[in-house]
């Protein structure tokens, strides 16, 4: 990189800096606002919007690796969204011992109506971008996606480190996404 491009770099990193600060917090709060309207959890949301992306009923294992979140959590979750009439437990008919997670298909429409609904406004949006732009942000999106399940493990085995005494292990503090 040349010297005089250097100024601008490290004015749009710190710009790219408080506007992702920006965009993480305006979806927390979009992701909030859309499970309020549906009275659910907004973790219980975006699992439910994972299962939708799989092709078949899934393990609570597998809810595990998708969301991130342990074990355990995961099964309160399920037990939550169960209760919510949201997914169904069903035994494996080719491992009885396997219990397998599926979503309720009408349940599920519920939550594509109001996804529907906001999807026009999105769409919009999308559309001011050419196609080398949308291409852009698919590849962003992807990344992020990829980044995120890396730090979510950093950020746990460096918590069960912490909790096993060792301090060190969290990494200095004040620093992750978005802060520097």
């Amino acid at each position: 990189m040349s010297q005089k491009s250097q100024p601008r770099r490290s004015a749009l990193m710190a710009e790219l800096t408080v506007e992702s600060r920006r965009y993480m917090v305006a979806y927390a709060l979009f992701n909030q606002a859309v499970a309020d309207h549906l009275r659910l959890h907004p973790t219980d949301l975006q699992c439910l919007n994972l299962l939708g992306l799989e092709t078949a009923p899934v393990t609570t294992g597998r809810i595990a690796e998708l969301t991130g979140l342990t074990t355990g959590s995961a099964t309160r979750l399920v037990d939550r969204l169960e209760r919510g009439g949201y997914v169904t437990r069903e035994r494996d008919t080719v491992d009885r011992r396997r219990v397998l997670v599926a979503t309720v298909p009408e349940r599920m429409a519920e939550i594509g109506a109001v996804w529907e609904w906001l999807n026009g406004a999105w769409a919009a949006m999308f559309e001011a971008y050419d196609d080398n732009e949308v291409a852009l942000l698919i590849t962003h999106m992807r990344r992020t996606v990829e980044l995120s399940a890396l730090q979510v493990e950093a950020l746990r085995e460096a918590g069960d480190a912490t909790a096993a005494g060792d301090a060190t292990a969290a990494g200095p503090s004040g620093t992750g996404p978005g802060r520097s």
